[in-house]
């Protein structure tokens, strides 16, 4: 049962890049269209994402099974702090979807998936994962114990910090 719900460790990067980048489409089209009940879609995806990794989401298995084996050799990177990043992605949808559509909060709600895109652009464009970097920053604190992810341990220097995060 472990294997159905567990999230791939690692992950390739251009598969991510490319869910990212479907991310964008999609929060682009809310704003765009002010079609809030797509929120929903998102989160959905984020969820099914956070649970099992792209094995029941749409995006993730266009992503790893299509696009990026297209993209050449898979770059491979650690799977925990994607994870992380996606139930980041998980809550600012949801939130969103309770504001605009639980509450009509659709200005709150599209602040929200405005946040999103920008993360999302960032990761998908540049590849610059914002909540893999907050991983790391939260497993440098302590708050995330180092046993977490033992692959993470020299993740700063993929952000040019040159820190190293040392087990305690």
């Amino acid at each position: 049962m472990a294997s159905l719900w567990g999230f791939p460790n690692p992950v390739n990067e251009k598969a991510a890049r490319v869910v990212a980048g479907g991310v964008v489409v999609l929060a682009a089209l809310t704003l765009i269209t002010n079609w809030h009940w797509l929120i929903v879609l998102i989160a959905i995806g984020f969820a099914a994402r956070v649970a099992a990794g792209p094995r029941f989401s749409l995006l993730g298995r266009l992503a790893t099974q299509v696009i990026a084996p297209r993209l050449g050799l898979p770059k491979f990177v650690p799977g925990p702090p994607k994870r992380f990043a996606q139930g980041i992605g998980l809550v600012l949808t949801t939130a969103a979807a309770v504001l605009s559509l639980g509450f009509g909060l659709t200005l709150a709600g599209s602040v929200l998936i405005g946040i999103l895109l920008i993360f999302a652009t960032l990761e998908s464009v540049v590849g610059f994962c914002a909540g893999c970097w907050m991983f790391a920053l939260l497993m440098r604190a302590g708050v995330i114990p180092a046993d977490t992810c033992e692959s993470c341990n020299d993740i700063w220097s993929r952000y040019g910090t040159g820190a190293v995060i040392t087990p305690r």
